[in-house]
């Protein structure tokens, strides 16, 4: 379909934000750069203000596409080419212009720019680097970029992107290889990982030339327990059950690959580390039968193998009319979505492993239960668990205790003995945690360590949050548009 290039700037703003919105691969900042002389702009590691939709989607940053003209024809996705809609195009300028003036207005603090494939990734890639090379260039931005790559564009380009951008991102759309065949014939795994493995070599060999860790996002202090899946000395690969297909040769032909810095970069010194940031993926579920197992087995094999920042799930919402995906009007998994961002937390500050939360016999969490709680429930051999003597590992893995309260529990034993009201005034969540622990020998009622009976009382208290979780998509959705009675 032709691209339409006499529309306004404001009317080509309203199709490519909105049609950005089903990308959530967006979050904080994780890189800090004081503004400087001359420039426009700076960035906090401590993360971007956020302003969140009901979908996920953060308006703190312009979050747009660079057009949304596709030659792909992915069944899930509303910019697909069959599909007959607008199609319309930013210039580089125009991006750069608006990234300047929202900025200056205070609406946004930094851009995320992602495209639909224009003739071929090249061109598309090509385009993207000119638009950041002329913001942080000639309109001399130094604010915060999160930039996707294009799947298939050359080294170069993703090299000169890399330095450009603060954070990069290829997204794994689908865990399996057979899902992402079935829906995504123009894609497949190889295309995807092989950047992704180039830029995770880059972002190592940058840190190691500055005396870091080449990890260093995971060996910050005590962030991570020891026992995480960044500390654990066993690494997942593609015969553990990994359902992503893993290119041949991959683990030895791309470790030690790294991107070249581009020759128009080295002569206008910019003195920039490649996506200081990081990188992220994003999956989307819902659209094929994968299991919670195979998804969360999906994301640890990536935090271990290609050091990613973060891994986001993205709730299909059903726009396309096609046999091979829900109907139109099925109501988008936005619960499930929200259980594995838990289950990803768990994995990442509580020390669990993806084969620990799930198995091949149970493979799906319990929606109405938050992970940790499911977790107990099919482990209540572990359980209670007497706060005053266990482990800080162990402390953290009881329902309804974090680690901030794990931390206060460790602390206050060493003066006295804890009991239940210390547990309330420390943080603890006693009405999901007293199912799973005793205080001096004794727990908090007269209950059965029972399963059913436990999972009965924990789905009823919460029963309005799951509701609400559930039904967020009848909130109407924030934008950078709405009125909010101010003249």
């Amino acid at each position: 379909m032709e691209i339409i290039k006499d529309f306004s700037l404001q009317e080509k703003l309203h199709i490519l934000a909105d049609a950005a919105k089903y990308d959530v691969a967006c979050t904080s900042s994780g890189v800090d750069r004081k503004g400087k002389s001359g420039f426009l702009g700076n960035s906090k590691a401590c993360g971007i203000c956020h302003s969140f939709a009901s979908d996920g989607r953060c308006i703190s940053l312009l979050k747009i596409l660079m057009t949304n003209h596709c030659i792909y024809d992915c069944k899930y996705c509303l910019n697909r080419s069959s599909n007959d809609i607008v199609r319309t195009a930013f210039t580089p300028r125009e991006i750069c212009e608006l990234t300047v003036e929202f900025y200056k207005r205070n609406y946004i603090e930094g851009l995320f720019l992602s495209s639909g494939v224009h003739k071929n990734p090249a061109y598309t890639m090509e385009r993207m680097c000119e638009t950041l090379h002329l913001l942080r260039t000639v309109y001399r931005f130094n604010g915060y970029i999160h930039m996707k790559a294009i799947p298939g564009a050359p080294d170069e380009l993703l090299a000169k992107a890399g330095y450009l951008a603060d954070r990069m991102s290829v997204n794994l759309e689908l865990p399996t290889g057979e899902s992402l065949k079935k829906l995504a014939p123009n894609k497949n795994h190889k295309m995807i990982l092989q950047p992704m493995r180039m830029m995770t070599n880059t972002i190592a060999a940058h840190r190691l030339a500055i005396g870091k860790d080449a990890r260093m996002e995971r060996s910050q202090g005590n962030r991570y327990l020891e026992n995480s899946i960044f500390h654990g000395q066993k690494r997942l690969d593609g015969n553990s059950g990994i359902t992503i297909q893993i290119p041949e040769n991959e683990s030895r032909s791309a470790v030690g690959k790294t991107l070249e810095l581009p020759a128009d970069i080295r002569r206008e010194n910019l003195k920039r580390p490649f996506a200081a940031a990081g990188q992220s993926t994003q999956m989307i579920i819902g659209a094929t039968p994968e299991t919670d197992y195979q998804l969360v087995k999906t994301t640890q094999y990536l935090y271990q193998n290609y050091d990613l920042k973060r891994v986001f799930f993205s709730a299909y919402v059903p726009l396309n009319e096609d046999p091979a995906l829900p109907v139109p009007g099925t109501p988008a998994p936005l619960l499930r979505e929200n259980r594995l961002y838990q289950a990803d937390f768990l994995m990442r500050y509580y020390g669990f492993q993806a084969d620990e939360l799930l198995s091949e016999e149970r493979p799906d969490f319990n929606e109405q239960l938050d992970p940790k709680c499911d977790w107990a429930l099919r482990h209540l051999e572990q359980f209670p668990v007497e706060v005053n003597s266990a482990p800080y590992d162990v402390i953290l893995r009881i329902p309804g205790v974090g680690p901030k309260s794990a931390r206060r529990i460790i602390q206050a034993r060493r003066y006295g003995k804890v009991d239940f009201p210390h547990l309330k005034k420390m943080g603890v969540v006693l009405k999901r945690a007293h199912y799973f622990i005793t205080c001096n020998g004794k727990m908090m009622y007269h209950i059965p360590v029972e399963e059913q009976y436990i999972t009965r009382q924990l789905v009823g208290s919460n029963a309005k949050e799951n509701w609400e979780l559930s039904h967020q998509n009848t909130f109407q959705q924030m934008s950078l548009f709405d009125d909010f009675g101010v003249t």
